[in-house]
Formats: C-alpha cells, sequence, structure tokens
C-alpha cells in the first residue's frame, strides 16, 4: 500500500493512482477553467468528501475536483460537510459507469447540489443537479459544442470543448 492513493467508496479501497495521462490532462483543464469562474481558493483537486450519515464511516469519496461554497472557504482543520460544497467534478474515463452510480448516488445522498461528469469518450459533460431522497432529480448531457454555467457562478459558462483534450 506504500505510496498509493487511496478513495474508500462502499467500503471498498480504491487505488485512485495510475490514471491515464487524457484523464490528468482533462482535469487539469477543468481545474484551470474552474478557478477563473470561482475564487481560485475554493477549488480543490482530489479533496475528500463529507458524505451522508448514513455512508459513513464505509465511503470517503476523493472526487477529481471540488469547489467550496464561499461561505465555507478557507483553512479549518476538520473535514468540510456536504452542505459546503458548491460543485464536485469526476473526471471519467475508464470509470464512467462507477461515476454515474455509485459515486452519483453517494452525493446525493450527501445532498451535494450539484456534481459534474467530464465523459472523456462520450465527449461531453453530465450535469447533475437537485439532489431529492437520495438521487438526482435533474440530469443533463451537454456536448462539446455547449456551454453550462454552475449553479453558484451563473455568470461564468463553461464551453465543454475547453476542458477536453
Amino acid at each position: 500500500m506504500r505510496g498509493q492513493h487511496l478513495e474508500l467508496v462502499e467500503g471498498e479501497l480504491i487505488n485512485k493512482m495510475g490514471k491515464k495521462r487524457p484523464h490528468v490532462e482533462a482535469a487539469a483543464r477543468m481545474l484551470r477553467q474552474l478557478m477563473k469562474m470561482f475564487d481560485e481558493t475554493l477549488v480543490y483537486p482530489e479533496a475528500p468528501v463529507g458524505v451522508a450519515p448514513e455512508d459513513n464511516p464505509t465511503s470517503e469519496p476523493e472526487p477529481d475536483i471540488v469547489v467550496m461554497r464561499p461561505e465555507f472557504g478557507g483553512y479549518r482543520p476538520e473535514q468540510p460537510k456536504p452542505n459546503e460544497f458548491a460543485l464536485v467534478v469526476e473526471v471519467a474515463d475508464t470509470t464512467l459507469n462507477f461515476d454515474l452510480t455509485t459515486k452519483a448516488a453517494l452525493y446525493a445522498r450527501a445532498g451535494i447540489v450539484e456534481y459534474w461528469v467530464l465523459d472523456l469518450n462520450g465527449r461531453r459533460l453530465i450535469v447533475h443537479r437537485d439532489p431529492q431522497a437520495g438521487v438526482y432529480e435533474s440530469i443533463v448531457a451537454y456536448g462539446e459544442n455547449e456551454r453550462v454555467a454552475p449553479l453558484t457562478a451563473a455568470e461564468h459558462t463553461l464551453l465543454v470543448r475547453d476542458v477536453l483534450i
């Protein structure tokens, strides 16, 4: 286990190391775009996310990128709570099904208001919003030539192709 970066999801330790180059590049592009849209001090790569009480202690996911709500930004010694996140992002090349099912359910049960999955192979951004009773009521896929704005930064839009490789 030495040197591995692990993520706990539903009682299983998942190795997050060994990401392929397209994943790394797309995550970096998404990170840069989100830092332009939000105060850069609110945007973090691979930060652990708190989950719903029923999912503790068996899950502590680490999405590729998280954006904190401004009122909860800044350093604190404790892990942020789900209501403190403005946006959670996963980049999927080999993990699309897992990100759209298992992780989406974890984030919806936690009440995370907005969850994006960047589907590298499908060249689209899948936006999940309005978590209700453990599921996202709104799921919309945006193609590479479409724009989307985060709920908490509606004045900024992201052109999907700008984060694809």
